[in-house]
């Protein structure tokens, strides 16, 4: 996962390859970073993750919880296995997911 500051109010998030559980670890460190403290919306740009399993799908899930009140969420270009695999975790409560 990368992270870039687009502005002092936005930042984008991109997930690429496969995120399974033993990448879990990784995944909540990036979580922990004070730039998405900062930001006011997060996008998270998903057209470059070929597979998510669901435990991972929970740990975005609950990363995604504990963004700052008010910070809007949009989740980008999942596939179509990737985005039901979201809507299982429930992550379609906390944001919107684009095609």
């Amino acid at each position: 996962m990368t992270i870039a500051s687009v502005d002092d109010c936005r930042v984008v998030l991109t997930l690429r390859g496969e995120l399974h559980a033993d990448t879990l670890r990784m995944l909540e460190t990036r979580f922990a970073d004070p730039r998405l403290r900062e930001a006011r919306a997060w996008v998270l740009e998903l057209h470059e993750l070929t597979h998510i399993d669901l435990a991972c799908a929970y740990a975005l899930l609950r990363a995604l919880s504990r963004r700052p009140d008010g910070t809007a969420l949009t989740l980008r270009g999942a596939r179509r296995h990737v985005a039901r695999t979201l809507r299982h975790a429930g992550i379609d409560a906390v944001g919107a997911i684009e095609a």
